[in-house]
């Protein structure tokens, strides 16, 4: 049975555009209270990013869970990898978390996690999309759940980010630009890097419920760049809306992506013997991270896009480390989830132990050049990449990229467009191998 309203990462949309409405979200607390319930007492937790909207529907989403007699426990503005562990350590039946990550503010959604903290499984997402689409039936009024808020939980989540790394870590020796995107890491994450004894400049830590992203963050670093070059700063480190992404900034304000922080990590661990298999990243990952990694004798795989997929991978081999390029890091030896705060942990631990500065360390990895084409193709044509002569076409490429090259089709999952990607160790080669591809595509299904 396909699904309505989830996608990869629970349900998101325009605010006031169906789904993304308060009657809707009532009726989806309803749904998951009903879900849940079916398995004995329900005891949901419900935190949020800081986009204004995030108000509204957690109102909404409290008085359906209460309407269909589930207990409700409010954490207010807390980074998404938070609710993943407060749901653990509460022994919830299940999270809430209403934020759009790295969307701008008039966006919202919901994610949820399940009592170990990880995402829902595929059938009980079924189920509560099949409640949704009935009758809303209310328990009696003596069965009504009861809701209340969570004082500690700030603090609870702040010593939980701390114990990823030893008890005697101090940070004394790093000066850090924070970047926290004006979303939900603004208290959290500035106390952790604190009290762990770094010094500490933060920009992007004033909410106003619509500058969530905007201009900073993981996916806008321009700011966080200057401010680590003006300051003389050793790094900077850059979290998105709802913290479960994480980018870093070097000494000279030059970009260091998902893909070289996974690898400062891996070696780390290899170096402490701690890996316990190989590393996970994606069909998106760059090359360079493949061949970095081989080159310690580590191995390495790609999950389809998406961090789930990523997680899904990782606990079907026993691994510990995956991530995407986009800053997604899961620490499975420290979390169950994408966590931005602990993976920058992970990072500064590994620079500490190495005595190497960031960009010292990315050195030891090479991105490959990569160039990125998105063709529209005509709507209506069956399995374009599926096609023959296409397929022909990648195979001559990838012949002429040889062992060290590498070509990706992919299909947007949004709108008609083939994304047409090249790698390799020559950019002029990559570009013009990218280039002539993007037109093969363009004569076979090209959108008139």
């Amino acid at each position: 049975m396909e699904k309505r309203y989830f996608g990869t990462d629970g349900i998101r949309g325009r605010v006031g555009q169906y789904p993304i409405t308060p009657d809707f979200m009532l009726k989806l607390g309803w749904a998951v209270g009903m879900a849940f319930k079916r398995h004995g007492q329900c005891r949901v937790l419900i935190g949020k990013d800081t986009r204004i909207s995030g108000y509204m529907f957690e109102s909404a989403l409290e008085a359906g869970l209460s309407a269909a007699g589930a207990q409700v426990q409010l954490l207010g503005p807390m980074p998404t990898p938070a609710i993943a562990y407060l749901t653990r350590t509460f022994q919830a039946d299940a999270g809430i978390v209403i934020s759009a990550s790295h969307n701008p503010f008039y966006d919202n959604g919901i994610k949820f996690f399940s009592v170990d903290g990880s995402k829902l499984p595929d059938d009980l997402e079924l189920e509560i999309e099949r409640l949704v689409e009935a009758p809303m039936v209310l328990v009696g009024s003596d069965e009504l759940g009861k809701v209340a808020r969570v004082e500690d939980a700030s603090g609870r989540y702040i010593e939980y980010c701390k114990s990823s790394v030893p008890t005697s870590t101090r940070f004394r020796e790093f000066r850090l630009v924070l970047d926290c995107a004006h979303g939900a890491t603004y208290k959290v994450a500035p106390n952790v890097f604190r009290e762990l004894g770094a010094e500490v400049d933060v920009i992007g830590a004033q909410p106003d419920g619509l500058n969530i992203n905007a201009e900073v963050g993981s996916t806008d670093l321009r700011a966080l760049s200057r401010r680590v070059v003006d300051t003389g700063a050793d790094l900077g480190i850059a979290f998105d809306g709802d913290g479960d992404r994480v980018m870093m900034v070097d000494c000279h304000g030059i970009e260091v992506d998902g893909d070289e922080l996974v690898y400062v990590i891996a070696r780390d661990m290899q170096e402490r013997g701690l890996l316990s298999g190989g590393v996970v990243g994606t069909l998106m990952s760059n090359l360079g991270l493949e061949l970095g990694l081989r080159e310690l004798g580590i191995e390495f795989v790609r999950a389809k896009v998406g961090d789930r997929y990523v997680m899904s991978d990782l606990r079907e081999r026993g691994w510990l480390i995956g991530g995407e390029s986009s800053g997604h890091i899961l620490c499975l030896n420290h979390t169950s989830t994408g966590d931005g705060i602990i993976a920058a942990l992970q990072v500064l631990k590994a620079l500490q132990r190495s005595g190497l500065r960031l960009d010292q360390a990315c050195q030891r990895m090479q991105k490959c050049p990569q160039k990125l084409i998105n063709v529209r193709y005509q709507k209506g044509t069956q399995s374009p990449l599926a096609d023959p002569r296409l397929q022909q076409a990648v195979s001559d490429t990838e012949a002429r990229l040889g062992d060290t090259g590498r070509v990706l089709l992919r299909l947007s999952g949004t709108e008609p467009v083939i994304r047409v990607m090249v790698e390799g160790q020559d950019s002029e080669q990559v570009c013009k191998e990218a280039e002539g591809l993007a037109d093969q595509v363009r004569e076979l299904f090209a959108a008139t």
